[in-house]
């Protein structure tokens, strides 16, 4: 991974979403809710952010789920990854 994220940023690279809903309809690409679930792949330093010292909860390989339209898409390598801060991640999946 060539992206180095600064200060508490992350960087994620979302999971797929479900394609057929819990009664087995198939849903079209557009119908899709955009994922919620993904995993990180890169880790800032944290560091000191407007006075208070970040301590960084997340690591490489944990899979996460992050608020719904948050963060920065971009394609790097053809591949799309998210750069969002660490309070965006909500919870992690364990």
């Amino acid at each position: 991974m060539n992206i180095r994220p600064l200060g508490d940023r992350v960087v994620l690279k979302k999971l797929e979403a479900e394609e057929t809903t819990k009664s087995g309809i198939v849903l079209p690409g557009a119908a899709k809710e955009k994922p919620q679930e993904a995993e990180i792949v890169a880790v800032g330093p944290g560091g000191v952010i407007d006075g208070k010292e970040i301590k960084m909860e997340v690591k490489v390989g944990d899979k996460v789920i992050i608020s719904k339209y948050s963060g920065t898409e971009v394609k790097y390598n053809g591949e799309e990854y998210t750069i969002v801060k660490q309070e965006d991640i909500l919870a992690i999946v364990e």
